[in-house]
This record gives structure tokens, C-alpha cells and sequence, in this order.
């Protein structure tokens, strides 16, 4: 964020300048187009703080499993590192029970975000009794970003016609024992 606020403050006083001193009237010719030009990467730098590029949102509780079908949080975060590598954001969605089937007892937002060495608002861990899936899929909505998980949210397609998109949802598992992510269409 720095540079394009260096860049536009020093076009921007460019072009004070070529206003004050009459023998400079020419500058405003370069420092005109590049105060606008640097004003406007320094408003997509503040545009994008809240939201970064290449979102992806895994299904937490579906990706776990993707080794030998048993609940690993090795495997979400293999993924995690996989997509970080390849320049995507990832959040992650998962059930209320996925601290169960991990450790035997419940963990939240703040201890799978601490387990996968995420910021703590990248990691959402649905209430008990409600169903994770549509919280993902507003979230991915929201975010304008991509799903990872295997599941095929037949039930959900009705409300998230971006589903039938392809490439929206990037499937994945483990052939030979290596990760594999399904980016085609990426």
C-alpha cells in the first residue's frame, strides 16, 4: 500500500506544482495521467485488504477425509499448503462435530484456526445442529471465491447456481499417496 501512496503523492504535487509555477504548465501533461493512474492502484490496494485474491473455501469436514477416508487435520492442511503455494487464499468451513472426529472432544473456530496456522477468521466452525454446507457455500458467494470438496451439494444447487459452473468447485484426494487438486477451468 505504501508505493502507490508514495506514487500519488508525489503526481499529485507534481500537478499542484505545474499549477502554481506558470513556467512549469507542462508537468501537469505526465503528472496529471499518473496521479490518476497511482490514485487508482491505491484504491484497489484498499478495495482488496477486506476481500484477497484467489479465494478458495474448503470443505473442511469433506477434505479431512481425503486420505484413506479417515478424519486427518494433516490432510486439510496439506491442502491449505498446496493452494497457499499456488497463490490461493484458503478459508475453511466445518461441521461443529469435526473437533470429535479429530481429537475426540469439540474445537472451535479459534483451536482449528490455531491447528492449521490460520488466521483465526479464515476458520468457521458451524453450530451444533446446523448444516455447514449452505454456511460454505454463502461464504465461497460472498467472497466470490471457489469451493474445494468432493461433496457434490446436490441439495444446495437450486439456491447456488454458481454449483454448475465448472471449475467452481475443485475436487481433490490422494493417488499413490500424493495430493491431487483438480484445478482445470482455474
Amino acid at each position: 500500500m505504501i508505493v502507490p501512496l508514495v506514487l500519488f503523492l508525489i503526481a499529485f504535487a507534481a500537478a499542484i506544482l505545474s499549477f502554481l509555477r506558470p513556467e512549469l504548465g507542462d508537468l501537469i501533461l505526465v503528472a496529471g495521467p499518473a496521479a490518476l493512474a497511482s490514485l487508482y492502484l491505491l484504491v484497489r490496494v484498499i478495495l482488496r485488504r477486506g476481500h484477497p485474491a484467489n479465494v478458495v473455501v474448503l470443505d473442511g469436514s469433506n477434505v479431512m477425509h481425503w486420505k484413506d477416508g479417515e478424519a486427518r487435520l494433516e490432510t486439510v492442511r496439506e491442502v491449505i499448503e498446496r493452494l497457499s503455494a499456488l497463490g490461493f487464499t484458503p478459508g475453511v468451513v466445518f461441521d461443529a462435530n469435526a473437533g470429535y472426529k479429530l481429537e475426540g472432544r469439540y474445537s472451535g473456530d479459534r483451536a482449528l484456526a490455531q491447528m492449521l496456522y490460520l488466521h483465526r477468521n479464515r476458520v468457521i466452525v458451524v453450530d451444533k445442529g446446523v448444516p455447514a454446507d449452505p454456511v460454505l457455500l454463502d461464504a465461497a458467494r460472498n467472497l466470490g471465491a471457489r469451493v474445494v470438496s468432493n461433496d457434490r451439494f446436490r441439495d444446495w444447487v437450486d439456491e447456488h447456481p454458481e454449483l454448475k459452473q465448472p471449475g467452481h468447485v475443485i475436487r481433490g484426494g490422494y493417488r499413490d499417496g500424493k495430493l491431487w487438486l483438480d484445478l482445470d477451468g482455474a
